[in-house]
């Protein structure tokens, strides 16, 4: 008999489900919320609203894209945490109340966890065990891959995500929410003439908080001699921005590999969208002798199908959870 598992994810501002089936995904349907960019942030009763309206509208896409029943659906699925918790909240009643109405088992989800196993999606796949650089708005982290539901953090950031890095400095420099897409496309048009500091973090943990405070520094510095300064040279400044985070990302996950002494290496999250990020990591493979695996860009962003590959292998080991279950806007890896 076939595995079809209905997975939800609604762990921030981008509402998703998705079904899988024996593995293969069949859909991965993902509403996103425009009422955040004139806010500059993610609002958090705005998100959570916004989940209830179109999460039932979702799900009755994905299922209809995937051809499926809803009696073949042999489990639900749902992002637990991290998160925010109104958010959380919608995606977890949803599978409760879906689940609980059809008897079905119930399947809790990592949301880290998930972009790490987002890399068995497709082919290649990586072989374990791998390093896996895992950055998003909220986490920047490497992770020790041992097997699908076997995973160590061995380094993450003390203070601001890398993601968060891109966003507040775009902000600092006048640019549109989010500022990682933009700070992006305008780094292809420039130079890295502007160099900022590296912080100096031990072991295999990031910081980031000192480099957007040297960067907002040096902007004020420059705008007193030239009012226009920013504007004058947005590319060369976001190319400078993107440099300085990439290599930042790139010294620790050379560092992880040299001390492991594991040459598959992957990245995953929203920022591993990044072309900056991307391309570097084809280019330290290159020159160092890895395997690197670059997630497509329909699941480095938050999105259901992650939730679905990795609650298929919970379900494989009977990983369910009851009815008592609640999100958690905290969960460690």
């Amino acid at each position: 008999m076939s595995t079809v598992i209905l997975a939800i994810e609604s762990s921030c501002d981008d509402t998703s489900a998705a079904i899988l089936k024996d593995g293969e995904i069949l859909s991965n349907c993902v509403a996103n919320q425009e009422a955040h960019r004139e806010y500059g942030g993610v609002v958090p009763e705005v998100a959570s609203r916004a989940h209830q309206a179109k999460i039932i509208p979702v799900v009755n896409l994905a299922i209809k894209k995937a051809g499926i029943s809803l009696d073949e659906i042999s489990a639900v699925a749902f992002t637990r945490g991290p998160g925010l918790i109104g958010s959380l909240l919608v995606g977890v009643s949803f599978a409760k109340g879906f689940a609980l109405s059809r008897n079905l088992p119930m399947i809790e989800v990592n949301h880290m966890q998930a972009h790490v196993l987002a890399h068995f999606i497709d082919t290649p796949r990586p072989v374990f065990p791998f390093l896996c650089l895992t950055v998003s708005g909220g986490h920047t982290q490497i992770v020790l891959v041992k097997d699908h539901l076997d995973m160590e953090v061995i380094g993450t950031t003390i203070d601001d995500a890398a993601g968060e890095a891109f966003d507040k400095t775009g902000k600092i420099m006048g640019l549109g929410y989010p500022a990682g897409p933009i700070i992006d496309k305008n780094a292809k048009l420039g130079q890295p003439i502007f160099k900022f500091t590296e912080p100096k973090v031990k072991d295999l943990d990031f910081s980031f908080s000192g480099l957007k405070t040297s960067i907002l520094y040096f902007l004020k510095k420059e705008i007193k001699t030239n009012p226009n300064f920013i504007t004058e040279n947005m590319n060369d400044l976001c190319a400078s921005v993107q440099a300085r985070i990439v290599s930042i990302l790139m010294n620790k996950i050379k560092k992880a590999a040299q001390q492991t002494g594991i040459n598959q290496v992957a990245i995953a999250g929203g920022v591993s969208a990044n072309s900056g990020l991307r391309n570097a990591l084809r280019q330290a493979g290159e020159e160092l002798g890895w395997t690197t695996f670059i997630p497509q860009f329909q699941y480095c962003t938050d999105n259901a199908a992650m939730i679905a590959i990795t609650a298929f292998y919970k379900y494989q080991n009977e990983l369910f959870v009851g009815q008592e279950v609640a999100p958690v806007a905290r969960y460690a890896l």
